[in-house]
């Protein structure tokens, strides 16, 4: 399915609030209702050999999404984790790994934000949070987006 994410919608408002460069990274404001969350949810599981469980890099009430691999690349998985590519929180705001050509793009069109970790040489520069969908039509622009950081891990 690669999909170019530069082309994807300006996301509407302002950013939500969020605790920026401190960690834990979160976001404040601006949350997904339960239908939409539950939504990003259901299209996380239909991903081909994606199993979920409680985060290990994160909150254990955030969802990890896995997926296991022997030859798994440095910037398509949230680290230390050998499996994690991404993770819903509670309120549906995600950290997971984009592809690098697109941080950028996605980042202009108020999609996402880098993960303070980042700023870290063990950490892989490709770690954003993807802001938490608001309605049907931003769930699924943030579903494509973790389609894509599926991809990305599944190469």
């Amino acid at each position: 399915m690669s999909v170019d994410l530069t082309t994807l919608p300006a996301r509407k408002g302002t950013r939500p609030a969020t605790t920026g460069r401190e960690i834990p990274h979160d976001q404040l404001e601006d949350f997904s209702p339960p239908e939409v969350r539950a939504g990003l949810v259901a299209r996380a599981k239909q991903l081909p050999g994606v199993y979920v469980s409680p985060s290990l890099v994160s909150e254990p009430s955030s969802m990890a999404l896995r997926l296991a691999r022997e030859d798994r690349r440095f910037e398509a998985f949230l680290h230390p984790s050998v499996d994690e590519f991404g993770h819903i929180h509670r309120s549906g705001f995600m950290h997971l790994t984009v592809p690098v050509t697109s941080l950028e793009a996605l980042t202009d069109l108020g999609w996402i934000e880098p993960h303070p970790i980042t700023r870290r040489p063990e950490f892989p520069n490709s770690i954003v949070m993807l802001y938490a969908p608001r309605d049907l039509a931003e769930l699924e622009v943030a579903a494509t987006i973790m389609r894509a950081s599926y991809e990305q891990a599944a190469e």
